[in-house]
Formats: structure tokens, C-alpha cells, sequence
């Protein structure tokens, strides 16, 4: 079974967000399961020169875009025991330090669809299935059936396409139908690419791929209405019986509190304590008062709405006024950085913001903090909750998505769950949950301990959802389910 994976970023070439994180370490997964996963990805800029280097060239071809013909270097590197293959054309993705954002991105990408089909016929192994992943690979599978579909190489390939965040939908004018992807007004209608006067590139997947799924159960279930739907709400539900969920993984040998490096003390959950020397070594770090006894709580995120920063900045005032310390860590919208500056110089031995993101210092603050804070307006699936509870950091979260699916609530009656939660998007019932959170902390620290042990002892890495994955290629290629 030949899949091939393409995305617009993947670990550890290039990261702006949980995307890359699925591409880097699920197919390392399914390989163990037995599935020959490939990678194909543009050659942006900025991937680090030590993996450029090692790159080989395989071949050069041309891509046909609209009524232009590209260069396209194809190249290739294996990494961790996958391949990964390159798209090459320094024009679309030698862009400085940005990925995403440009004028031209409809182009960028259109070019990026056709050239991965072009290249295919390239690739040591032919793949059964194109794995699509969000808007930068949508047009995949139009462009497949519109201009390859007598062409016997591509006979059989079945597509499919994972939503990873349906609000970032790769929406463009009209015309790039013609000049940019050679398709005729045929496709230019309400149950095919138009989008509300546009062509949207996300719409493009969904409803041309044989198969969709997205990156938990719970999402699936939300992005069939209109709350969530992103005015496609209409198009999922019509689809409903073929679209899964299945949650996402954590690569649990790169995010290991027992070897990471990056650490002040290393520990397993049989060792609690030693955690207790990582709260002591952050808090001199970035300058908060040495004192295992308050609770620290941390909030790793892109500074956005859809993080819930609004309800953190609405009650944030009443959170410091509680016997804790937090920290916070991200970039986002200036008017979010600028608050939570301004509230860190108000009460600096209480609050620590640190506006920038450095993969050390977010390990050091999961295995540092005693909560993790992450009240999301929406949330596909969600990693850092995986990474706190990996780390022994309990979770508080709203009930959305893949935080509803991953973090069970406490119950103190029946002493089930590992984590806190609220259910409406409210500031104050976020802010009841955090006083619950700290007011257990206080007061009960076996209990505290035992909900550490619990939370750093659940499963989340790939193996479970890479099964999942792997019986919905079986399906797609009409195989009988192994279990």
C-alpha cells in the first residue's frame, strides 16, 4: 500500500503550525504499521541548509500553469526512513522568511497541485492514494480527474483530503480558473469550485477527493453546522457519510520529560519530584518568585481569537489576584501583545509574557507548570494539550473539538479524568474552572499527584490514529478491515 503525502510544510523542514507536526511524524508511524508512506513539499527558502544540502536532484521537468510553462526541479532526501521528495522553483517559494501571506499565494499553490501530479510519475514508488493536507493542496484532485483521467499512470489513484483548519481556505478570484489551472467554466458552479463570486481551493478538496476526514471526531461533528461550518457547513453535511475524524498524535520520542534535552531535570512520571526542579529552574529564568508552593499556570499559543486570549485579557485581572503565577508564550495580533505586556509590567511577580516563540523555552514551561491553559473559541484538534499532558501539565479547556475528545474533566466524586474544562465560551466560567484548578492544587496534593500520574500516563501517541488512517486506505482501496 503506496500513500503519498503532500502538504505545504512538514518537521522538521519547515513549521508554522500543527500541520507540519501531522506530516513529520505520521508517516514514520504507518510505516511501522506496514503502509509505504512518501512526502512530497515545496523547496521554500528558509528550510535549514544542513537538509538542503543533502538534497539530490532527480530531475527537471516543466509544469504547465494556466497558459504559462514552469520550471519544476524535482529533488529528493531521506529523513527518518521516509522519503521526501521537493518541489524546486525558486521564483514560487524562495520568498525570505515567509510561507504563507503573499499577493500571488493562489498562484504559488495552483502551481504547487499541478507540479506534485506532473512530478508523480518521478517518485520511486507509485501511490495508491494522495493524502491532501488543507487548502494548499485542494486543487490535487480536480486537476487529477479534469487533465489526467485517460492517462494510464494515474488510473486508480484515489484521493483524499484532511481538513486541519477549515477557516484558512485558499479563496481567489474567479479568474485564476482559467489562467492559473486550465479548467473550463464547467467547474464554476455552486456544487463544484464557486465560493461566493470566488474559487476556493479548500471547497476543492472536499468535494472532489474520494474520501475527507479532519483531525478529530468531535470537529467533524462541528464543522456540519453553521457555528462552525465556515459556509461550508452546507457541503460537510451532504458529505457526512464520508467524512471521519480521527485525532492527532504526538511524536512521543521527539517530546519525551525522561530525555529531553532542553530541560533543567529530566523525569518520568514515577518521578514527580524531579519535576518540581523544573518549576524551580523556570521561575529564576524568567524572573518570577523561586516558590514551589504557588501553582504555575502556562499558556503556549498563537496570540488569535481562536486561542480564546480575548476571555484570558476579559478576567485577567481576577486570575492574578488568585495565589498563582503565569506565563505566557507566542506571538499573534499586536493589540493581544501589547495587553498582556502591559499587565506582565503591572504585576511582574505574578505574570511572565514573553513575546517571541523558542521551542526550548515551550519545553521548559510544559514540564515546568503545574496547568496549561488553552480556552479556544474553536480548535480542530489541538496539540499543545497533548504536550501538557505528556509533560504532567493538567489541562484547562474548553469543550471544542479535539480538547473535548483529549481532555477528560475531573470528577471528584468518581475520581475519573485528568484534566479541567468549561463548556460555554464564557470568561467566567473559564474563570471558575481556573479557580477550581488552583483551589485543588492547595488543598489536596495527593489527589494533585495522582491526577499527574493519570495525565502523564495517558496514550496519545501515533500508533492509535495511525491505525485509524491506515483502515480508511484500506477502504479507499475496497480491502477488508483488519480488525
Amino acid at each position: 500500500m503506496n500513500v503519498l503525502f503532500t502538504a505545504s510544510e512538514a518537521v522538521p523542514f519547515l513549521k508554522t503550525g500543527g500541520l507540519a507536526d501531522v506530516i513529520g511524524a505520521l508517516p514514520k508511524e504507518l510505516k511501522k504499521q506496514g503502509v509505504n508512506a512518501q512526502v512530497i513539499l515545496p523547496k521554500y527558502g528558509n528550510i535549514p541548509k544542513q537538509l538542503k544540502e543533502k538534497m539530490v536532484h532527480k530531475t527537471s521537468i516543466t509544469v504547465p500553469v494556466g497558459w504559462r510553462n514552469q520550471f519544476c526541479g524535482i529533488e529528493y532526501l531521506e529523513y527518518d526512513g521516509i522519503a521526501f521528495y521537493f518541489i524546486d522553483n525558486e521564483y514560487y517559494f524562495r520568498r525570505g522568511d515567509g510561507v504563507y501571506g503573499f499577493y500571488d499565494d493562489g498562484e504559488r499553490y495552483a502551481y504547487f497541485c499541478r507540479a506534485v501530479l506532473e512530478a508523480m510519475p518521478y517518485l520511486s514508488e507509485k501511490p495508491d492514494i494522495i493524502h491532501c493536507h488543507d487548502w494548499q493542496t485542494g486543487m490535487i484532485s480536480v486537476l487529477m480527474k479534469a487533465h489526467f483521467r485517460d492517462h494510464p499512470y494515474y488510473q486508480g489513484i484515489k484521493t483524499m483530503f484532511t481538513i486541519h483548519n477549515l477557516r484558512y481556505q485558499g479563496v481567489f478570484p474567479k479568474g485564476i480558473l482559467h489562467d492559473l489551472l486550465d479548467l473550463s467554466e464547467l467547474y464554476y458552479y455552486p456544487d463544484g469550485l464557486e465560493f461566493y463570486g470566488n474559487v476556493s481551493f479548500m471547497k476543492a478538496g472536499l468535494v472532489y477527493s474520494d474520501i475527507v476526514t479532519t483531525v478529530s471526531p468531535t470537529y467533524a461533528q462541528e464543522i456540519q453546522m453553521p457555528d462552525y461550518g465556515e459556509r461550508l457547513d452546507g457541503l460537510l453535511r451532504k458529505r457526512s457519510h464520508e467524512l471521519k475524524g480521527i485525532v492527532n498524535g504526538v511524536d512521543y520520542a521527539l517530546y519525551n520529560p525522561e530525555t529531553d534535552p532542553y530541560l533543567f531535570s529530566n523525569y518520568t512520571k514515577y518521578s514527580y519530584e524531579e519535576k518540581r526542579m523544573n518549576k524551580l529552574g523556570l521561575q529564576e529564568k524568567v524572573g518570577l518568585p523561586v516558590d514551589d508552593m504557588k501553582p504555575l499556570i502556562a499558556v503556549i499559543t498563537r496570540l488569535t481569537d481562536q486561542k480564546g486570549i480575548d476571555l484570558i485579557l476579559h478576567v485577567l485581572q481576577d486570575i492574578l489576584v488568585l495565589d498563582l503565577q503565569l506565563i505566557i508564550l507566542g506571538t499573534g495580533e499586536r493589540e493581544y501583545e501589547n495587553s498582556l505586556k502591559e499587565a506582565a509590567w503591572q504585576s511582574p511577580n505574578k505574570c511572565s509574557v514573553h513575546i517571541y516563540f523558542d521551542e526550548g523555552l515551550a519545553r521548559q514551561i510544559y514540564a515546568a507548570s503545574d496547568l496549561f491553559l488553552m480556552p479556544s473559541q474553536f480548535e480542530p484538534c489541538g496539540i499543545s494539550q497533548l504536550l501538557a499532558l505528556r509533560y504532567g501539565s493538567l489541562p484547562i479547556v474548553r469543550e471544542t473539538g479535539g480538547l473535548k475528545d483529549t481532555v477528560q474533566r475531573y470528577n471528584q466524586n468518581t475520581k475519573e479524568g485528568a484534566g479541567f474544562s468549561f463548556t460555554n465560551y464564557d470568561a467566567h466560567d473559564m474563570l471558575y474552572t481556573i479557580k477550581q484548578a488552583v483551589e485543588l492544587y492547595h488543598q489536596d496534593k495527593d489527589t494533585w499527584s495522582d491526577l499527574v500520574w493519570k495525565a502523564m500516563s495517558k496514550d496519545f501517541s501515533w500508533t492509535a490514529s495511525a491505525k485509524e488512517y491506515k483502515e480508511v486506505y484500506r477502504s479507499l482501496m475496497n480491502l477488508p478491515p483488519l480488525s
